[in-house]
């Protein structure tokens, strides 16, 4: 399926729920592009055994869409002084959940409780903030990009996926914060950016 080996599609169909796929991102080390950037396809991650976040996504998306589910992105746009942030969404009953690749104790998982597209982005603004002075970054969420556009052929893919990137960073994006209300944002507290601190893949350890 999709030009997956036997062994790569029964890793992939044996994550048979969004439960069981963040459970197996969550055990990959986090790649921290040592070498450089890198968009890995799924084929390449399952490979080199590391993600960062789109490309842990990718997977995610992939997976779901061997479940029959449709292989959907969002996009995450934080400020120029901070990185964005790519999940996998997936619905349960009607409901809106997702799947998330990171390295800090924030931006995970989120359970499918969520009526919208945009209440499930909103759950992440509270804890994206800058670590050094506590400003919040993020700033708006992408239409969902449906990867089906692309065919199947970035499933295998060796070479990076400049391609999907560039399509996420240039989907309609939709503001979070109220201009209004800008000067009301509160900071996060010394506490919270100290947990923000709190890492779970070392720069240093030799998987990542």
């Amino acid at each position: 399926m999709f030009g997956l080996s036997e062994k790569e599609e029964k890793i992939l169909r044996n994550l048979s729920t969004p439960q069981k796929i963040q459970d197996f991102l969550d055990r990959l080390p986090m790649n921290h592009e040592k070498q450089g950037d890198t968009y890995m396809s799924p084929r390449r991650v399952l490979r080199e055994r590391k993600a960062h976040c789109i490309e842990a996504a990718l997977v995610a998306a992939t997976a779901l869409w061997i479940q029959g589910k449709k292989p959907l992105l969002l996009d995450l746009t934080s400020r120029e002084d901070d990185d964005d942030h790519v999940v996998a969404l997936f619905q349960q009953n009607g409901y809106w959940g997702a799947i998330s690749k990171t390295n800090h104790i924030v931006l995970r998982y989120r359970d499918p409780i969520y009526r919208t597209i945009r209440e499930l982005a909103l759950s992440y603004y509270h804890e994206y903030f800058l670590n050094k002075n506590g400003e919040k970054t993020l700033v708006s969420y992408s239409r969902p990009l449906d990867l089906t556009r692309f065919g199947t052929g970035w499933i295998i893919e060796e070479a990076d996926l400049w391609s999907i990137a560039d399509a996420l960073d240039s989907s309609r994006h939709y503001p979070l914060v109220p201009k209004v209300n800008e000067r009301f944002i509160r900071r996060a507290t010394v506490t919270e950016r100290k947990g923000g601190e709190i890492v779970e893949w070392y720069i240093d350890d030799p998987r990542t």
